[in-house]
């Protein structure tokens, strides 16, 4: 059974071991960003209670955003070109933060390389970054099955969304667990994010993307709240979400057609760079999340050059002949 709730407000700093202990690494936040909380107990098999406060709020949230979407011809140029820098700044938070540094652990960052991926990264809102990389570990681990938070096999609507509607299953905790987490909680930023998340998440994600435009050229309050805060970060946890759907259901498998993900151009797209997904399962340490050559990959542009200022380094990659093995090995034949 999983142990008490921690509020990571409320939370001191403590040692790993003293996180451990707390049960901070066991269980899911019910929050709407990213998961839907523990199980309760006496659940069988697939059963699920209902999260309705995560239904209402995303329901509400993407009433929102459509609502947004009048007010586009509206705005001024510039609010629309802040809402864009916001999305790219949120993305970033997510791919070359909690994913490639905090989740695979692809690269190394110095301290204001991390300061700023944990403030884009509570720009994002989808929990904070020691929940999601767990989490993520646990996907990658036990991918579609029922330790799987986002089980594609259960659905596209269960692995793009559906998933947050419900408590997580218990195998997802059980197996959460089981994890080692302590180089997650033996980072200061991290721990400093976990404990504050709720007031960055309200000045990240909503009061900065507002405030800035009406500020600095004159938006209205209103055009830069829906705009800038609400638009763009229904759009931007739709992207990751794909991530967990489409790009395991649609597209080729050229290095592993044994397991589910996928390589989804249009995925990358809207991810930036995050939809080569046959290849990043196979290959998860690599920093890149894609092969060698001219792909779309502006994450692995942005670390390539911190990597040039000297705040990254350590780049962990796939070598050519390790990728052809395995292609030769595995894949389906379609590269």
């Amino acid at each position: 059974m999983p142990g008490p709730a921690v509020d990571a407000e409320k939370v001191p700093f403590r040692s790993a071991k003293e996180e451990i202990r707390a049960g901070v690494g066991v269980e899911g936040s019910e929050g709407g960003g990213g998961g839907g909380g523990p199980e309760r107990p006496g659940a069988r098999g697939h059963r699920q209670d209902i999260v309705w406060r995560n239904v209402f709020l995303m329901s509400l949230l993407h009433l929102a955003a459509v609502y947004s979407l009048v007010l586009i011809p509206k705005a001024q140029p510039l609010t629309l070109l802040w809402a864009y820098f916001c999305f790219l700044l949120t993305a970033l938070g997510v791919t070359a933060g909690a994913h490639r540094l905090w989740s695979h652990r692809s690269y190394k960052a110095k301290l204001p390389l991390r300061i700023f991926l944990a403030a884009a990264n509570s720009m994002a809102f989808q929990n904070d970054i020691f929940e999601w990389s767990r989490d993520h570990r646990v996907h990658h681990k036990y991918s579609e099955t029922d330790a799987d938070p986002h089980n594609a096999r259960r659905g596209f609507f269960f692995s793009h969304i559906g998933w947050l509607f419900v408590r997580k299953h218990r195998d997802v905790i059980e197996k959460g667990r089981k994890l080692d987490v302590t180089d997650l909680l033996a980072d200061p930023v991290v721990r400093f994010q976990r404990k504050y998340y709720k007031i960055t998440v309200v000045l990240m994600c909503f009061v900065v993307p507002t405030l800035v435009p009406w500020y600095i050229w004159g938006e209205s309050l209103w055009n830069s709240y829906f705009l800038a805060s609400i638009l763009r970060y229904t759009i931007s946890l739709n992207v990751t979400w794909l991530v967990n759907s489409v790009a395991h259901m649609y597209g080729n498998r050229p290095y592993d057609k044994h397991i589910s993900p996928r390589q989804n151009p249009l995925v990358t797209l809207g991810a930036i760079g995050e939809g080569f997904h046959n290849y990043h399962h196979t290959f998860p340490f690599d920093y890149s999340a894609s092969e060698f050559g001219l792909n779309f990959n502006p994450t692995t542009w942005f670390i390539d050059f911190m990597c040039w200022l000297g705040l990254a380094t350590d780049r962990k990659r796939a070598t050519k002949q390790m990728i052809e093995a395995r292609k030769a090995r595995t894949g389906d034949g379609s590269a």
